[in-house]
């Protein structure tokens, strides 16, 4: 009986997997195959683009008011919205919004010299990570179709693993490799299996991680995950800006923002400097390393006094919030730098096979069916 009740439950997992995996495959392999593709975007931008490193100078950075000035203008119809200093040996940008578009306009972080603009609406990699996000989608409606179908993906891994586990104990040696002297069909199953159980535990990392971008409670769940239940509503309240107060110097809030970070985080490489509008708090933010987001200190201003209005150094921050900002580096592989990079490839590329593998499974069964009836 008990037998008989496994068995029952396995095919009911089967056809779960079967048709959850028919009707999401198309957007799983779309969006693991564009995920393969980003991982080594800076490295492969790095070999392409001459602008994207610069000599180290023993100097300040040219302060972010300057740059802001400099791009107004070289391109007057934009707007000026952020500045990033990538590294000491990295360009500076802008991040400037003319109509619907965004462009990131770069600059010699010592000298302020121009460098080069690029088109994020045809940046190569801009658009796969767009596709990778939302498909291209209007972004609400992209969301929710890359969330469920990751969702999806999820179940998918779950049950797969059921359908995976063998009877018995002596059939586990077959289960974990491909029998490579059988038939293409088999090859094809074995594959499908083999791969998805050994990419099993490191393909939901990346789902549960990815999901955070698509869902708020999955954020939301990030924080109270780390923290333990724990809450600190301290941290994450948004500042208040008294929209009364006026300038109190020359000196502009942009720079006041970027020295004060600088100061409080020396051995920092990689800094930012974003002031959303006139009644929201300029934001200022350190990493330790160029180019890797994880570790990060942030300070907020008052963007016409230029007064502090709240700091969260990296290390004051809770468990949770530190979870939470590591989030993209771990979906990326970042995190374990260029091993954790390679890993993320292999994983993304091997799931993008799945949907792939199954769907040749399940074509051949049903041509198999046809056949037989004929």
């Amino acid at each position: 009986m008990a037998e008989k009740k496994k068995n029952t439950f396995k095919k009911a997992v089967f056809q779960i997997h079967k048709w959850l995996g028919l009707v999401s495959g198309l957007i799983v392999f779309i969006v693991a195959i564009t995920g393969c593709i980003f991982c080594f975007q800076d490295e492969i931008k790095d070999a392409l683009y001459d602008w994207r490193k610069v000599e180290v100078q023993d100097k300040p950075f040219v302060l972010p008011s300057v740059l802001h000035q400099k791009s107004r203008e070289l391109f007057p119809g934009a707007d000026e919205q952020m500045v990033f200093y990538g590294g000491k040996d990295r360009p500076a940008l802008v991040l400037q919004a003319e109509g619907e578009k965004y462009f990131y306009t770069y600059f010699n972080p010592y000298t302020g010299a121009y460098l080069y603009r690029e088109d994020l609406s045809t940046e190569f990699f801009t658009v796969i990570e767009e596709i990778h996000m939302h498909l291209l989608l209007p972004e609400p409606v992209g969301k929710q179709v890359v969330g469920i179908s990751t969702i999806i993906f999820v179940i998918l891994l779950i049950s797969g693993i059921i359908q995976w586990w063998p009877k018995k104990r002596k059939h586990l040696k077959d289960r974990l490799r491909v029998k490579w002297s059988a038939k293409w069909r088999r090859i094809n199953y074995d594959w499908h299996n083999v791969t998805g159980f050994y990419i099993a535990l490191l393909a939901l990392v990346l789902a549960v991680t990815g999901l955070s971008f698509s869902y708020e409670w999955m954020h939301k769940a990030m924080y109270v995950a780390g923290n333990a239940g724990k809450e600190y509503p301290e941290e994450l309240q948004t500042p208040i800006v008294d929209t009364t107060l006026t300038a109190k110097g020359t000196t502009h809030v942009l720079d006041i923002a970027l020295t004060s970070i600088a100061k409080a985080k020396p051995q920092s490489e990689m800094f930012f400097v974003w002031k959303p509008d006139e009644k929201s708090a300029v934001v200022a933010g350190a990493y330790p390393m160029g180019l890797r987001f994880e570790g990060q200190s942030n300070m907020y201003f008052h963007p016409q006094t230029g007064d502090l209005l709240k700091k969260q150094l990296y290390e004051d921050k809770s468990a949770g919030l530190k979870f939470q900002e590591i989030n993209y580096a771990l979906h990326t592989g970042q995190y374990f730098g260029l091993t954790g990079k390679i890993i993320a490839f292999v994983v993304s590329l091997l799931a993008a096979a799945l949907p792939v593998t199954g769907f040749i499974m399940w074509f051949g069964r049903n041509n198999k069916k046809k056949k037989a009836v004929a």
